[in-house]
């Protein structure tokens, strides 16, 4: 009897065809990740861009609301009728009416101190701030030309109290200069008007430069007050 052979056992190894389909499956899935990758980038991406977007809208409306506050500030206070200058009163005002405007030679003496008006040099005294005193005769001329003289006691108002003087004040048709021996430690004059003030935040000092600063009733409002003299102590 012929020896029994066993059964062929089946092979291990993967058909060729079998090995080709997995390869192209995974290649298949790689691509796939890959596309979902770049799908998930593409996302986000546009996700940063929308919140970017967003931002600046937001940033974009603050600042346009600021700048439509601005503007309404702005008009408002433009169109706000302002003080006339008769209607100020001021406390303690002093006037002195009919005073004389010649040009004249030399000094001057004054019926105040200092002068509020009255004859003068015909060069008028270049508006600013002194820190040294400065001629009468030609600060009154710019009294004239509707000025207005702010004078201090340098023994009464220190370099901080003079600074608070600058900062209340118009920056033409000023002077500002020390003036030693007064009676007040502040004295604002204009054309034919003066005030003692009780120091540097006295509050008539704003209410005299808006009454008289530029006045019509000086004689000869809106005359230059540049390109005259240039006295000592000229700071600004």
């Amino acid at each position: 009897m012929p020896p029994r052979s066993d059964p062929p056992r089946p092979s291990s190894s993967v058909p060729p065809k079998a090995r080709e389909q997995a390869k192209k499956l995974t290649v298949k899935q790689e691509r796939d990740a890959r596309r979902a990758e770049k799908v998930a980038a593409m996302v986000a991406q546009q996700k940063r861009q929308r919140r970017n977007r967003l931002v600046g809208w937001i940033i974009g409306g603050v600042a346009g609301a600021a700048a439509v506050a601005l503007l309404v500030t702005f008009v408002v206070t433009s169109n706000a009728p302002k003080a006339d200058p008769a209607s100020i009163s001021i406390a303690d005002l002093q006037t002195y009416p009919d005073l004389t405007a010649n040009h004249v030679d030399g000094t001057v003496d004054y019926a105040q101190t200092p002068p509020a008006g009255g004859d003068h040099n015909a060069v008028w005294l270049n508006c600013g701030v002194y820190s040294e005193p400065v001629p009468n005769e030609n600060a009154v001329h710019d009294l004239e030309h509707g000025a207005v003289w702010i004078t201090y006691d340098p023994a009464q108002v220190d370099a901080a109290g003079v600074e608070t003087l600058r900062s209340q004040l118009p920056d033409t048709y000023v002077v500002l200069s020390p003036y030693e021996g007064l009676s007040s430690p502040v004295v604002a004059s204009a054309w034919g008007n003066q005030v003692f003030l009780d120091g540097v935040d006295d509050p008539r000092l704003d209410e005299f430069v808006t009454k008289f600063w530029k006045s019509n009733d000086a004689p000869e409002p809106g005359a230059p007050c540049t390109g005259g003299l240039d006295a000592p102590g000229k700071v600004a």
